[in-house]
């Protein structure tokens, strides 16, 4: 588990250590490459540290979102999921196969700085998910 600890200095230099709990956690999320339900991470995560609770894992994601070191997204249908917060990207996926694919960000920057300018609020969270066909989906229309 070691690629999890190169995340115990961020929290550290923000007065926090580095629990069994979230190491297990970011561990999971660190190998996982994907985005992962609460259920799917406490799933894994059982298999790794014993004894650890689904009320646990969902306290501790929610304390890491807090300290930016995972980033959850609303996928669709009420579904929150996390994934690694590495850099700043949005989704595009499929509403009829699931598929998905990054959006990088720097082509939305643009927009953000509208939206900040237009509104006068300073965007904190920059995740987006857009919902479409996939190419292949189409072909079948």
């Amino acid at each position: 588990m070691t690629c999890a600890a190169d995340y115990a200095p961020q929290l550290r230099a923000r007065g926090y250590r580095m629990t069994p709990q979230r190491m297990t956690i970011l561990h999971v999320l660190h190998h996982s490459g994907k985005h992962l339900s609460p259920v799917d991470i406490y799933e894994q995560a059982r298999k790794e540290l014993h004894g650890i609770t689904e009320t646990t894992v969902y306290r501790t994601l929610e304390f890491l979102a807090e300290n930016g070191l995972v980033r959850s997204a609303h996928m669709g249908n009420g579904h929150l999921v996390y994934e690694i917060a590495r850099h700043e990207h949005h989704h595009i996926k499929c509403r009829n196969c699931g598929s998905e694919m990054e959006v990088d960000h720097t082509l939305l920057a643009k927009l953000y700085r509208q939206l900040e300018s237009a509104s006068g609020y300073r965007l904190t969270d920059s995740h987006i998910t857009f919902f479409g066909l996939c190419p292949d989906c189409q072909k079948g229309e």
